[in-house]
C-alpha cells in the first residue's frame, strides 16, 4: 500500500507544535501526545490536510505515479507493435487502481 505521508513531515510538525512521541497507530494513522498530556491522540485530521497540502507527493506515491507513466509508455509500444488494444487496456486498469490509491481518505 501507499504512504501518503511522509514520517519526517509529521515530525516536523510535531517538534514545532511541542507534541511527542509520534508512533503510527495503522496506515496513515498517526498518533502523538499533545503539550502537556498524559494520553496520546491522533494528530488532527485537519492538520494533516495542510501538511499535505504544503509537501505535496510523499515518495511513495512518486514511485506509484512513475510507475503508471512508465507502464502507460510501454503498453502504448507493445499496443502498436502487437497491433492490439489489449496492452492499453491493462495499463489503464493499472492506472486507474494507481489513481484510485492516491485518493487520500
Amino acid at each position: 500500500m501507499m504512504n501518503h505521508y511522509c514520517r519526517g513531515w509529521i515530525e516536523e510538525w510535531c517538534h514545532e507544535n511541542g507534541w511527542t512521541e509520534l508512533f503510527l497507530q495503522r496506515r496513515n494513522e498517526f498518533w502523538a501526545f499533545p503539550p502537556n498530556a498524559v494520553m496520546p491522540l491522533p494528530i488532527p485530521t485537519q492538520v494533516l490536510r495542510k501538511i499535505k497540502a504544503e509537501k505535496g507527493l510523499s515518495g511513495d506515491e512518486k514511485v506509484w505515479c512513475s510507475a503508471a507513466a512508465i507502464v502507460a509508455m510501454v503498453a502504448s509500444l507493445f499496443s502498436y507493435f502487437a497491433q492490439s488494444p489489449m496492452p492499453l487496456v491493462t495499463a489503464f486498469a493499472f492506472c486507474a487502481i494507481v489513481v484510485a490509491n492516491l485518493e487520500v481518505e
